[in-house]
């Protein structure tokens, strides 16, 4: 599996707030086949001794066709949740977007419309090395 530009960017920012990295990358089994999120990590919530889970799938949105970006991480949604639910109780899936991207599609007028048309959420994180800033957001 080919590794998003900013996989190590946002692996490193997910450390930095002690989240820890389970699997890298975490795949999951579709009958024969595999399927990859980039990111299986688990962060300890100390007030109750258990740990909380997230699959985080890094897109760029790098492509010529950001409709094409959207599209693919909409199939995640749709084929991933049930594959992580069965072999990752209790794991939620979630995208990292680089903040630019996010704003150059989904804050555009076009993005604004398709607002709520899908389940999808996660956070955005800002480019600069050490940099910890992300910000969640949800589509749906």
């Amino acid at each position: 599996m080919a590794k998003d530009i900013y996989h190590d960017t946002v692996r490193r920012a997910l450390e930095a707030d002690g989240w820890i990295i389970t699997e890298d990358p975490l795949k999951l089994q579709l009958g024969e086949q595999s399927v990859y999120v980039d990111l299986g990590t688990e962060a300890l919530m100390e007030a109750e001794g258990t740990g909380r889970k997230i699959a985080v799938a890094v897109r760029s949105f790098l492509s010529p066709s950001p409709v094409e970006d959207v599209q693919r991480t909409i199939g995640r949604y749709v084929l991933c949740p049930p594959l992580l639910k069965e072999q990752h109780s209790g794991m939620s899936l979630y995208n990292a977007l680089q903040e630019a991207a996010y704003k150059r599609v989904f804050e555009s007028r076009d993005g604004q419309k398709r607002e709520g048309s899908s389940p999808l959420s996660g956070f955005t994180f800002a480019h600069i090395e050490g940099e910890r800033k992300h910000t969640p957001f949800a589509l749906a």
